[in-house]
């Protein structure tokens, strides 16, 4: 019998588990609606509770957030409903701790730059909302400060996730229309004035001195979506409103509404060698009543066809199927233009869109890829709402510069 008490022991088995990369996120402004359901629940925690993000090489990738606001007691709240070990309220203490590697900003955006800088200064790769500071010259400066620390940012462009949006550059890119001619778009619904019913939006949404207003709001959203799926916004000619000049605030209190509540916009888009130049028209209103298939519709018309896209729907027109009206007003018309489109069939799986972009995101801050989403291109989208706003206080149309990073 061979003694084996001696023997050297077998070689370990190699763990077949993969690798876990956790990344502390400070998440500051979680508690506003924003900040709560699409950020932290629908974003970082869905990836948290699903184990991470599975890299190529087998490698995951997982989250670990730090709540900050202003009020203690709210977070411990948040913090406790979530199985979230830390909180704070002081954001200086964060930044200064070597386990968030990540500044993700979801407050208002009169509060945002100050924040920001405060995160450039401390060396910390940033996400967050738009728009990204409240001029365009302070977002320029913002990128141009990130971009001199070495700090990689990203900015929320969630409209481009939606899957209608999604559908619709699928067409884009297989060349369905041909070539591209207008753009229209339809976005908005009735705000409640909060008197006899509570409105549905914050109060301070209606107050400029606040940052609020609908271009400031929604013209950074437009500038993304035109640029990245028909081309670059070369001129902008708007007309903003305040419709509803008194509205009621959280309280119950009536207030003035200083900030435009409605905006009707025509831009001219660069759309390259294949498209020319392509007309965009899109009405931003809190006050029309909805009767459309969804709360944002975008229609599409090019030479060979044409497409009416939502958040989820698409449908599409070719040229082959388009009728041929012929306009008569003594006949009553009833062909049922609506059944002329057939319903694009969903091909892929959308997941949300705010996930999905915190998911890109993280893989390329871990993988040290570039990232297009950047301050660079959030200070574009405040360019388009200054120029708008612009518009509107002259009556003329105004043509949009090329920002730089220095």
């Amino acid at each position: 019998m061979t003694d084996t008490s001696l023997a050297p022991a077998p070689a370990a088995t190699p763990d077949a588990r993969p690798a876990v990369r956790e990344i502390g996120i400070i998440m500051n402004g979680v508690s506003g609606r924003m900040g709560y359901r699409q950020h932290l629940v629908r974003s970082i925690l869905a990836i948290r509770d699903q184990g991470g993000i599975e890299l190529p090489d087998g490698t995951r990738v997982t989250v670990k957030p730090i709540l900050v606001g202003r009020s203690e007691a709210k977070l411990a709240e948040l913090a406790a409903k979530h199985g979230i070990e830390d909180y704070t309220a002081d954001l200086d203490a964060a930044l200064a701790d070597p386990r968030w590697e990540i500044y993700a900003d979801f407050l208002v955006t009169k509060a945002r730059s100050s924040a920001l800088r405060k995160a450039i200064a401390a060396g910390k790769t940033i996400y967050t909302e738009k728009p990204t500071a409240e001029t365009a010259a302070e977002a320029l400066e913002l990128a141009n400060l990130a971009a001199a620390a070495g700090v990689k940012t990203g900015v929320v462009h969630d409209k481009l996730y939606l899957p209608g949006l999604q559908k619709l550059k699928r067409l884009i890119e297989s060349g369905f229309f041909g070539r591209i001619l207008s753009v229209r778009g339809e976005f908005g619904y009735w705000v409640f004035e909060g008197d006899w019913q509570p409105a549905q939006r914050p109060s301070w949404n209606y107050r400029v001195e606040d940052g609020g207003g609908i271009i400031v709001d929604m013209f950074p959203h437009w500038n993304y979506v035109l640029e990245n799926l028909f081309g670059k916004v070369e001129t902008v000619y708007a007309q903003a409103s305040t419709h509803i000049p008194t509205r009621w605030d959280e309280n119950g209190e009536p207030y003035a509404a200083t900030a435009e509540d409605a905006a009707y916009g025509v831009f001219e888009l660069d759309g390259g060698p294949e498209n020319g130049p392509i007309v965009a028209q899109i009405n931003s209103s809190w006050t029309v009543r909805v009767n459309r298939d969804e709360l944002v519709e975008f229609h599409v018309d090019g030479t060979h066809g044409s497409a009416v896209v939502g958040l989820f729907g698409a449908k599409i027109q070719h040229r082959n199927a388009t009728p041929k009206p012929v306009w008569n007003p003594d006949l009553a018309d009833d062909h049922d233009y609506d059944a002329d489109w057939a319903e694009l069939p969903v091909n892929d799986v959308f997941q949300n869109g705010f996930r999905q972009q915190w998911e890109e995101f993280l893989v390329s801050y871990v993988e040290g890829t570039p990232y297009e989403f950047d301050l660079l291109s959030g200070a574009r989208g405040v360019l388009l709402a200054e120029a708008g706003l612009e518009s509107s206080r002259e009556g003329r149309k105004v043509a949009l510069r090329t920002l730089t990073l220095e």
